[in-house]
């Protein structure tokens, strides 16, 4: 696949397991240069050796908590040191994210905070931590949620918050051009690690095959086919797309 991303550089938060590593993947075999964020420096480590395995290039793990600005602040100047000060980013995917099923009657201000800062104020922080290294031209990518277009049952936290994404992709869309590029990926259930965890949570209550059986596709979404539709909204060949919201769900919004 050639998605016209070779020598630009990359960064791709949440970028060390599920959608965002496969991101990295994608982009590296364009021929791209990848920084990969993330809190977690074994997960980086193991990030890092995974796509070496399978691409033979070299990623560059951040550490990174992207709800923390001076945590943003500190990525950037790692970043500028790997490029020798002379940094230019291309390409920004912003797909750290947390999910928790948990109805309103339960929902704590702490609960609201943890999502929104992750979800919300993450995406935005690390945008405006990378623009000043943009305004030459660039392509950003939010991801967001089907959740957040038609909503969810069990979670108005997370539906809130990945609709903030979507509001804040068509704000940034029009804010930004025409020098950079801004666009959304709503993906409904993909099989990653994070859903491993809803899964547990979830103690049985539901299956995977539960989950595949509400999509008209009769299945849930691979990581790699999300990454697909994102590194081609980012690509320089839909330099024409700005501000789009694209469901990527198997159907599941089109029962309305």
């Amino acid at each position: 696949m050639n998605y016209g991303c070779k020598g630009l550089t990359a960064v791709i938060s949440g970028g060390t397991s599920g959608i965002g590593l496969a991101v990295a993947e994608k982009l590296l075999e364009d021929g791209a240069i990848v920084y990969i964020l993330g809190r977690s420096l074994q997960r980086g480590i193991d990030a890092v050796e995974l796509l070496k395995q399978a691409t033979q290039q070299e990623a560059i793990f951040i550490p990174c908590d992207v709800a923390k600005q001076e945590s943003c602040a500190k990525a950037v100047e790692r970043m500028r040191s790997v490029a020798n000060a002379a940094l230019k980013v291309d390409l920004l995917i912003n797909c750290a994210g947390i999910y928790k099923e948990q109805r309103l009657e339960t929902i704590t201000e702490r609960d609201y905070e943890k999502i929104f800062d992750v979800n919300v104020k993450g995406t935005m922080l690390l945008t405006q931590a990378m623009l000043p290294f943009m305004y030459g031209g660039g392509s950003i990518v939010n991801v967001a949620s089907d959740a957040g277009i038609s909503g969810n049952y069990g979670c108005p936290l997370y539906c809130a918050s990945k609709g903030a994404v979507v509001a804040l992709t068509k704000a940034l869309a029009l804010d930004l051009a025409p020098k950079i590029r801004v666009n959304c990926v709503c993906p409904a259930d993909v099989d990653t690690p994070l859903l491993q965890e809803q899964l547990r949570a979830a103690e049985g209550s539901y299956t995977i095959e539960d989950m595949a059986s509400a999509y008209p596709l009769e299945r849930i979404g691979q990581a790699a086919e999300i990454a697909h539709v994102i590194c081609s909204m980012a690509s320089p060949h839909n330099s024409f797309m700005t501000g789009s919201v694209v469901p990527v769900d198997g159907g599941i919004t089109a029962k309305g």
